[in-house]
């Protein structure tokens, strides 16, 4: 256990999120990867997805695009989404859902608007994070574990101004129920105003908050940010401190995530993550072959 002097990790830096367009035409804020950082170990990349208010008939999404050597955790806030894999899988995501994919050796994967959801149109948001495998993991068998909303632990601070959904680690006396290849916390945190919390991190465990909407307080010098902003965290303390000021009219709702880093070479093509130059060419050569198969259904 940890006291209650356990010392508060300082702030190593703040980001701003490049905006781009990513699958078939959706707009994303991406905190990285991007020039000055292009990889924040054990993660690859955080995409926040909207929001964006959809005409009926307009709403995009990525279509068939394949995956080898990493995971990725799709966490929708508004909207609905349905995917469909080579490897016959499919299924629908809506607010407050969680997809957890290990692509593994590879699949072919797309992820689109739900049917009704395109017809009628409304609003979009959610976050897209990509978790780097292990070596001895990344030719392992592709799975799904797929959380519906109500099933992701909801926990709440004695005195009532912080709740947190925790979709993976441990927050507040309550543990997520997915399981994790690599050791990572991903907490929804949702501070108000006049509320902290002291989340405590694995010693070693690279850490960032990344800012949904609001102004926060973050690390020991109690830093502010806003909106579409990355916090990066050192590694000179067992707990994060998170809050938000008392003079606001908003609650802060921050994203903080952290992992503990796999210190391996990366090499990086789209969608293929491997640790050698050798082994992207490989599945390029897989992926043209049609060795990770196709959406046929």
């Amino acid at each position: 256990m940890r006291g209650n002097n356990a010392k508060i990790r300082s702030i190593a830096g703040i980001s701003s999120s490049i905006e781009t367009m990513e699958g078939g035409g959706f707009p994303v804020r991406r905190p990285f990867p991007k020039s000055a950082l292009s990889e924040f170990d054990p993660f690859l990349l955080l995409d926040e997805m909207g929001p964006v208010d959809y005409a009926p008939g307009r709403a995009k999404g990525a279509p068939d695009h394949p995956h080898r050597g990493f995971e990725t955790v799709t966490y929708v806030l508004a909207g609905r989404m349905e995917h469909k894999d080579s490897q016959g899988h499919a299924g629908q995501l809506g607010p407050g859902d969680v997809q957890w994919m290990t692509a593994g050796s590879g699949v072919v994967h797309s992820e689109m608007p739900e049917r009704e959801f395109l017809r009628s149109g409304g609003l979009m948001h959610g976050f897209q994070l990509w978790v780097n495998l292990p070596a001895r993991d990344k030719m392992m068998k592709p799975r799904y574990q797929e959380i519906p909303g109500p099933k992701i632990p909801i926990t709440r601070s004695d005195d009532g101004l912080v709740t947190v959904r925790v979709v993976a680690g441990e927050s507040l006396g309550s543990s997520a129920v997915i399981e994790t290849r690599t050791p990572i916390s991903y907490l929804h945190i949702t501070v108000q105003p006049g509320g902290k919390i002291a989340q405590p991190l694995a010693s070693g465990h690279n850490a960032f908050a990344y800012i949904i909407e609001g102004q926060g307080l973050f690390g020991a010098e109690q830093e502010r940010a806003g909106d579409g902003k990355m916090v990066l965290f050192n590694q000179d303390g067992e707990q994060v401190l998170i809050g938000a000021p008392a003079r606001t009219s908003t609650a802060l709702d921050v994203l903080l995530i952290a992992g503990e880093p796999l210190g391996e070479p990366v090499a990086r093509y789209g969608p293929f993550v491997m640790n050698t130059e050798a082994e992207i060419y490989q599945a390029i050569q897989d992926y043209r072959a049609g060795r990770m198969g196709e959406i046929n259904f």
